[in-house]
């Protein structure tokens, strides 16, 4: 197991990719990382994290950086010798299984559909995340969080195909129930979009459909897989990402007010610390580019060692349990059946 990592990616770029690059080989014995970017920069990190060789981490130089205001459409043209782009040429050449970045997304969508290009029959790719929630297994994972804002009904489909795909594959969820995120629980609730793809998504086979879920029951957990545009689904999770972090902050500032809190925090820190550790977001590593041909995990933009490892922890899942061909399988079955029905797109 190959996975080149982007090294230059991030706001803490190359030292806490390099930490994480070095924990991730120490967790995962049968992995190898390639770190993409300024050879001397990431040679320098490499000697001061852990002195000595790295036989499982090899240094592949690129001379561009992508920098985290970059247009996307100015850096598949103008940065093709950048860590970026070298990263997934390693892919594209079959030189690495996967490819990690915490760097700019919408230039890692960009440049992973130049460079990779998608799978046959989905005409757009989407980015995925795990979210935390109140159900049994405890998070579910939402699609499109990013890469489309506007999208049409096939879209939609398609995402609720590989959401679908990867739960059952990748998060080893044997039925995955997918929902449709709406502002109501009622088959004609909606925008044009969400009443055009409800009809659609109820009658397509590879896909358990369980209905709309409202913004008030997304954190409830009542589908394993939550689809959106990329417009909502953005919204959507900078909000909880914001209500998280200010419940914590007003949480730990109440706690500290008095000395009576401070000895029930004490007490019930361990309670605290677990529940800070469901809605950690490196925990639960990258976010996999669906639909694109090879593995490509996005990872946060703050991303520390913890989420570096994570992600790489997240592509090799995902090359491990053939995401990619199960999504194709399920995407072929279901358009073949909708062009054979009266919703042919």
């Amino acid at each position: 197991m190959i996975v080149s990592v982007d090294a230059m990616g991030g706001d803490f770029a190359p030292e806490q990719v390099v930490k994480g690059a070095l924990k991730a080989v120490e967790d995962y014995p049968d992995t190898e990382v390639v770190l993409v970017g300024d050879r001397s920069r990431i040679q320098e990190e490499l000697a001061k994290c852990s002195p000595g060789s790295h036989p499982r981490i090899s240094v592949f130089h690129a001379e561009q950086v992508v920098e985290m205001d970059d247009h996307p459409s100015e850096i598949v043209r103008g940065k093709r010798k950048s860590s970026m782009h070298e990263g997934l040429k390693l892919v594209k050449e079959g030189k690495a299984d996967a490819f990690f970045s915490a760097g700019n997304s919408g230039a890692v969508m960009a440049v992973a559909m130049v460079t990779l290009g998608l799978l046959e029959g989905v005409s757009r790719p989407a980015i995925g995340t795990i979210l935390p929630c109140a159900s049994p297994r405890g998070y579910f994972f939402m699609l499109d969080v990013g890469a489309n804002v506007d999208c049409k009904p096939e879209h939609l489909l398609t995402f609720a195909i590989m959401g679908s795909a990867y739960a059952r594959k990748v998060l080893k969820i044997a039925d995955p129930t997918v929902g449709l995120l709406n502002n109501g629980e009622e088959e004609g609730k909606g925008d044009i979009l969400t009443k055009a793809v409800y009809p659609i998504l109820k009658d397509c086979d590879p896909v358990h459909f369980v209905g709309n879920v409202e913004g008030k029951a997304l954190f409830k957990g009542e589908a394993d897989v939550v689809v959106c545009d990329g417009f909502v689904g953005n919204i959507a999770l900078k909000v909880s990402e914001s209500v998280s972090n200010f419940l914590f902050k007003t949480l730990k500032a109440e706690l500290m007010s008095s000395f009576r809190s401070k000895l029930g925090a004490l007490i019930s820190k361990g309670a605290f610390m677990n529940v800070r550790r469901r809605g950690d977001s490196s925990q639960y590593g990258g976010a996999p580019l669906l639909g694109v041909k090879g593995v490509c995990v996005i990872g946060h933009g703050s991303s520390d060692y913890v989420a570096v490892a994570n992600g790489i922890r997240v592509a090799r899942e995902a090359v491990i349990n053939r995401m990619n061909e199960a999504i194709t399988d399920d995407v072929k079955n279901a358009l073949t059946n909708i062009i054979n029905s009266k919703y042919f797109l």
